[in-house]
């Protein structure tokens, strides 16, 4: 067993607004099957890099222990996946131990063939499993996993946690509540006010956060209390003071009462004492209250402005059949989206789903058959791709025709500083991207939203923020999410792309009641990435 010991780890980008870490410190046991969460933008992957020594900082990082970081760079992704592993891990050719690497090939559920295969041929899920492959096959380092879920469908994610759940000695950065609850033991959070460890699973962590954060707001209506009796209290004891002061002056010649005046001056001392003493109590409760609060994550809901479509069908597909290179994508399909249906697009990677999304929005994509969209029909969208975004919030609030104070509202909501607003998207983090993308179609009015994988790179409480607002609002939507948790809890209907069949799923709000509708299909291409299917001229057969 080794340890990795952190001490006052302080760090900033250079001409930063702020400090990322300051005077941090706590310990890692090198066994530990180590969970990172936090909220986008606190510095999951910057405190990565620091651990691989990329930046500059003040404090200590000790450790005799040697970091391996996930995904790789390829350079060459034109080799086979035999050859990138000799290039990231020279040691498994030169010391002949390539069944290192088809051994944990087979254990990710693939055949060991796939190796012999030019890697950028590979869809992007596979490449996952490929560089998790080659980082496991020589288990001497510690390991630092960032985001490996974001290209991974729901079967494959369910491979992957299984995996990583035989496996010990790393620090696992996720946004998915399942996957991060099957395959670790500890929980390392980046907090507003701090940095803490806690032995135990997602579920666990949120647990003892919820009853932390209760424990504090109810510590803290206490003190608020506590404080305001002990004003009064200060404020009666040092009135009465001033009387009793003002008593021993008073003129008494033209009575027969004699004043005890050292008497009236000690009962004036006495109660000037206990409101010193209260006072003290006011301020001592007061520092205790400065304690609280400062960790707790005030998730405010989110609104959405779904419009109302004067018809029941916004959308309605018959024997619709995606065309990509002459080939059709799968036999033919029918669906409808009605108002009110809040619908998972589902399949494995290269299905066609996206496609399907574009196709909707009236982009060039090659079909078959009838489509028809409701005329006037209003469409918010989110793209998985945050490539391209620049410039300012303020800029693009304007060039997207959206109200830029409810956008920064948003968010603020989603646990945006106000320093941020400042500066260039480009330099935002993904998931930050991704909640620009995502503010963007909550400030619009639509009858339909279609959001491609939204919550990629977003942190777990923003997902539970987003969730509520579907819920809320219940917009008409057609959404495309490897989430399960998400997509189980907001879906009113499941349209599946599998290897041979669609499967519709019809749900009550209640989730019960399923009704199934199965539709062959053959010829499923799934190793093509969706993002890398052409996009050709709309045309309609009838």
């Amino acid at each position: 067993m080794a340890s990795i010991i952190v001490q006052d780890l302080t760090f900033a980008y250079p001409n930063s607004y702020d400090n990322i870490f300051e005077n941090v410190s706590f310990t890692i046991d090198t066994n530990w099957k180590l969970g990172f969460i936090g909220r986008n933008g606190r510095g999951k992957t910057t405190f990565l890099n620091l651990l691989m020594d990329k930046y500059k900082y003040s404090g200590k990082i000790i450790s005799q222990t040697k970091f391996e970081y996930f995904p790789y760079t390829i350079k060459n992704p034109e080799q086979n996946s035999y050859e990138i592993a000799g290039e990231v891990k020279p040691e498994i050719v030169e010391n002949y131990e390539e069944w290192k690497l088809e051994r944990e090939v087979s254990l990710l559920d693939m055949d060991v063939d796939i190796l012999k295969r030019q890697f950028n041929t590979l869809s992007k899920g596979e490449q996952t499993r490929i560089m998790l492959a080659i980082l496991f096959a020589n288990d001497t380092d510690f390991l630092l996993i960032d985001e490996p879920t974001n290209h991974l469908d729901s079967k494959t994610r369910a491979v992957v946690a299984n995996y990583l759940n035989t496996k010990k000695g790393f620090i696992l950065v996720s946004h998915d509540r399942l996957f991060v609850d099957t395959c670790v033991d500890h929980i390392l959070s980046i907090n507003k006010a701090n940095i803490e460890i806690q032995k135990g699973n997602f579920s666990s962590w949120l647990e003892n956060k919820r009853r932390q954060d209760s424990f504090e707001l109810r510590e803290n209506e206490r003190l608020l209390d506590d404080i305001k009796r002990l004003e009064q209290s200060a404020k009666q004891s040092a009135r009465f003071a001033q009387q009793s002061e003002a008593g021993k002056f008073r003129d008494t010649s033209q009575s027969d009462n004699r004043v005890d005046k050292g008497f009236v001056g000690k009962r004036a001392a006495k109660i000037m004492k206990r409101s010193t003493l209260a006072q003290s109590r006011k301020e001592q409760a007061i520092r205790e209250k400065s304690k609280l609060l400062k960790n707790i994550e005030v998730a405010e809901d989110l609104k959405m402005n779904p419009l109302e479509y004067r018809g029941n069908n916004l959308v309605s597909a018959n024997n619709l059949q995606i065309v990509y290179d002459d080939q059709e994508i799968f036999d033919p399909m029918s669906f409808t989206i009605e108002k009110g249906d809040i619908i998972h697009l589902k399949g494995d990677n290269g299905s066609g789903k996206s496609s399907i999304i574009k196709l909707i929005l009236g982009k060039d994509i090659d079909y078959k058959g009838d489509l028809h969209i409701g005329s006037n029909l209003k469409i918010s969208y989110v793209s998985q791709d945050t490539t391209g975004l620049k410039g300012n919030l303020s800029v693009f609030a304007q060039e997207n025709g959206i109200d830029e104070t409810l956008f920064k509202s948003i968010l603020s909501k989603l646990d945006f500083d106000k320093i941020q607003f400042e500066k260039d998207i480009e330099t935002f983090s993904e998931g930050q991207k991704k909640k620009v993308l995502i503010a963007k179609s909550l400030c619009e009015e639509a009858h339909l939203y279609l959001w491609d994988e939204p919550l990629n790179y977003i942190d777990i409480l923003s997902r539970v923020q987003i969730e509520d607002a579907i819920l809320e609002y219940a917009p008409t939507m057609l959404f495309v999410e490897h989430d399960e948790l998400f997509a189980e809890n907001v879906a009113t209907k499941t349209v599946e792309i599998e290897n041979e069949t669609i499967k519709t799923k019809e749900q009550s709000s209640e989730k019960s009641d399923e009704k199934e509708s199965e539709i062959d299909l053959k010829d499923i291409t799934q190793d093509e990435p969706e993002e890398d299917l052409q996009e050709y001229t709309q045309k309609k057969n009838s």
